[in-house]
């Protein structure tokens, strides 16, 4: 019998977890990814300061593709026809019996985006962000301002926590270096109290953590333009910086134009609570065994909600279960939004941070030194078990 056909767009985590699942359920898998290596963003913060090497955050998607057997095409993709399940790339056109969308999200465009860069940006960024600090270093002095934004169309799109880590990471460096005091370290975001998502306890303690570490803030103001020594705001006031480090908020990737898919107010796909892409027309709801996962998608659930890696992986491993049960005629479905939480350990390079949220409430409990190694213990885990060479934690 000829193995069911799954096309994945994304190399991301989204993508990666869903095509080692479905692999598990013997689908055949093609992958389709517009760089050939999977990224572990959130150790990226660690390039910055140089505790780690790009080379350590990559994962070549061939070894993957050795470890599980899927097939794996680099390539970029300009259009996604949902309802033909035919999608249309640089070098080639692919059709499918499913599709699953992990190709992630846009970016919120701000005016004067060439004078910052983003850790959540291009992973290149990254190693520009530490030609920059080096340069300030070797400077011996200067003004460092870093934040991030939001998206009042889908506040759930928002990357905060790899601002703050890279931040805390900065000041380890420069206090190691025994330079810190010739530094001006500032944290900006356009709203009132960012962060607030993690709960009443985890703000406070963030505004704790920025008055020991005399780290300046700049909060509830809405940023009108990035220049290249500062940030102006909605009040025509600056912000002067020698670097700049911003995380825009996400909204609908610019391929998704060129789809007929549905999307929200933000341009991310609409989906139902099992991943899967809804098209309604006249309240009648049709479905074309087409998915969406990770940022890629428009989540619903409570205000506090946040899209994060572990996120991505719940939704990726569902809608393999789904895709499996669908084409055995079976009812059984597992959604995501029982499993929507924070969940994060916020690096500090001298220490962390544990943070979890859920409707029942938030919490943030400090782990000096130890808190750093199990965030770079997580780092070798989610390399090597995604390679198998480890065994995966269940849930994990």
């Amino acid at each position: 019998m000829e193995k069911r056909k799954v096309l994945i767009l994304g190399g991301g985590f989204a993508g990666v977890e869903a095509a080692i699942f479905l692999r598990k359920k013997n689908y055949a898998v093609t992958l389709i990814s517009d760089r050939d290596y999977f990224y572990i963003y959130p150790t990226s913060i660690w390039i910055p300061t140089g505790e780690t090497e790009f080379e350590e955050i990559c994962i070549p998607l061939k070894d993957l593709q050795a470890a599980h057997g899927f097939e794996l095409i680099i390539d970029e993709v300009k259009e996604i026809h949902s309802k033909e399940r035919r999608v249309v790339c640089a070098n080639g056109e692919y059709c499918c019996e499913y599709l699953v969308i992990a190709i992630g999200s846009g970016k919120v465009k701000h005016e004067g985006s060439e004078h910052f860069l983003s850790i959540c940006g291009k992973p290149e960024e990254s190693l520009k962000i530490k030609e920059r600090i080096d340069a300030l270093i070797e400077k011996g002095h200067g003004k460092i301002a870093m934040g991030f934004g939001g998206n009042p169309k889908d506040p759930s799109n928002v990357r905060g926590g790899p601002a703050f880590e890279v931040l805390f990471n900065v000041h380890n460096a420069l206090k190691k270096k025994g330079i810190r005091d010739n530094f001006e370290l500032t944290f900006f975001a356009p709203m009132e109290k960012p962060g607030a998502r993690m709960g009443p306890q985890a703000l406070k303690m963030m505004d704790m953590f920025f008055g020991r570490l005399n780290i300046r803030k700049h909060f509830g103001k809405k940023i009108k333009r990035f220049e290249m020594n500062g940030v102006v705001f909605e009040d025509d006031t600056k912000l002067e910086s020698d670097f700049t480090m911003f995380i825009p908020a996400g909204d609908g990737h610019p391929v998704f134009q060129n789809s007929d898919l549905p999307l929200n107010e933000a341009g991310l796909i609409k989906i139902n609570d099992y991943c899967e892409v809804v098209h309604d027309y006249d309240e009648t709801p049709e479905f074309y065994n087409v998915f969406a996962i990770g940022d890629s998608a428009a989540i619903d659930g409570p205000d506090w909600r946040a899209k994060q890696g572990h996120i991505a992986e719940v939704m990726a491993r569902n809608v393999a279960f789904n895709i499996d049960a669908i084409a055995k005629g079976s009812e059984s479905r597992k959604g995501y939004l029982d499993h929507l939480n924070i969940l994060c350990v916020m690096d500090s390079g001298d220490g962390a941070a544990f943070v979890y949220r859920d409707n029942k409430g938030g919490k943030m409990i400090p782990m000096p030194i130890i808190g750093h190694w199990l965030k770079k213990g997580w780092g070798w885990y989610c390399r090597n078990s995604k390679l198998g060479k480890i065994p995966r934690i269940p849930g994990m």
